[in-house]
């Protein structure tokens, strides 16, 4: 039985409790057993085994909700082979536990040089101190001649029509974990040049097809994602009834508002990853006002998109995890101006995730009961720092995984 208690300077729970100056939890069986103020805790754990943090931010650990770690991006950061893929895989999932992230929301998708399954994926991972959640989909990359494939068909390419075939849409709807790219409404760039996807945004689906394939994922008792761009897509997309838009990018406030009301969770990635500018500091702030779910995801391995005003990057080398907390800082310093609580702006990179991957009862806040996957750092991550070496220690269900000097 390992039992701990570990105290800092301060704890941003983003649960109930706030944040907690001078704060400490109780650590049991992979498990947060008591949380509080220092001062009580070691009174009612005198016992106790004490790591001391006091000059550092205690914050969950954070939750990349929307990548390509397994499928894309070894193929575009590696010259793997099939043999090879996997090892690729895991240096990039462990390069994403190294910048805090200990739960990922992943998109199998069907690729020309991945002949695998979910099961593969799953298999490949299941040792790692990492949660993933898998979201298994069909794309549409924007080639000049458009490439379709899916997570059922693997490297076998499909077609149009194929996308909205009930039985396929069946099969990839009852393997899928949760709502992440279930479909492409607009044809995507991928990780690909523009001049190599001249079609991407084009529009795939009629709004009669996407009806149906909702209707499909409604009637299986699941929520559906799309990746969606642009006021005609993002059009389609609410009126069909899909639960989760990821991107979102050039939304109108009028659809921000229909959005709200009818509770639609959004996947914010100022990063990129449509044809279209990406979502703002201003727009995400806006969803937050509107009482919109929003979650920031890095979409990655990802070229970012260049010309905007909020992010730093200079050319479109593939970025990854670990630029999650400077790509959010943006919106959650703005955030903060607005007079936004830590933990309410936090709980973007934290809670709002992990509910949207269904896990909010395992971890994304520090609570009694829920696994302790937290980090020990030298400010809030994402709003106080960006750098990932100033993320001192990572805990997965309570052991240490990553440790910085």
């Amino acid at each position: 039985m390992m039992k701990y208690m570990i105290r800092g300077k301060k704890l941003v729970t983003v649960s109930q409790l706030g944040t907690l100056k001078d704060g400490a939890m109780v650590i049991e069986n992979g498990k947060v057993a008591a949380i509080g103020s220092w001062e009580q805790l070691k009174e009612d754990y005198p016992d106790s085994d004490v790591i001391d943090c006091s000059s550092f931010v205690i914050t969950p650990s954070l939750v990349d909700c929307h990548t390509h770690l397994l499928e894309f991006a070894p193929t575009s950061l590696y010259p793997v082979t099939p043999e090879t893929h996997f090892l690729a895989g895991k240096a990039l999932l462990l390069h994403a536990l190294s910048s805090g992230i200990t739960a990922l929301g992943e998109q199998i998708c069907g690729h020309p040089l991945c002949d695998f399954s979910k099961e593969d994926y799953q298999k490949a991972v299941h040792d790692l101190p990492l949660d993933i959640t898998f979201a298994t989909t069909s794309i549409s990359i924007g080639f000049e001649n458009l490439a379709h494939f899916t997570s059922i068909t693997q490297s076998r390419g499909v077609t149009q029509c194929d996308l909205s075939d009930p039985v396929l849409v069946q099969m990839i709807a009852l393997e899928s974990d949760y709502p992440g790219e279930n479909i492409f409404i607009n044809a995507t760039p991928a990780n690909f040049t523009e001049k190599e996807v001249p079609r991407a945004g084009e529009i795939i689906y009629t709004l009669e097809e996407l009806q149906k394939i909702v209707n499909i994922y409604h009637r299986l008792g699941k929520r559906m994602g799309a990746h969606v761009a642009g006021e005609e897509g993002i059009k389609l997309a609410l009126e069909s009834g899909i639960d989760v838009l990821h991107h979102a990018h050039g939304i109108t406030d009028e659809q921000i508002q229909k959005a709200a009301k009818q509770g639609i969770n959004i996947v914010a990635t100022p990063m990129g990853g449509t044809h279209l500018q990406p979502n703002s500091p201003e727009e995400i702030l806006n969803f937050v006002e509107k009482d919109i779910p929003v979650s920031i995801a890095t979409d990655s391995y990802l070229p970012p998109y260049l010309g905007t005003s909020w992010l730093p990057f200079q050319d479109q080398a593939l970025k990854g995890p670990d630029v999650l907390m400077m790509i959010a800082q943006p919106a959650m310093r703005l955030l903060k101006k607005h007079h936004y609580d830590e933990n309410k702006i936090l709980s973007l990179l934290t809670d709002n995730p992990a509910k949207l991957l269904g896990k909010d009862d395992v971890f994304g806040r520090l609570e009694v009961g829920l696994e302790a996957n937290f980090l020990v750092a030298e400010g809030v991550p994402g709003l106080e720092i960006t750098e990932i070496d100033k993320i001192r220690k990572v805990y997965y269900k309570g052991v240490k995984v990553m440790e910085r000097n």
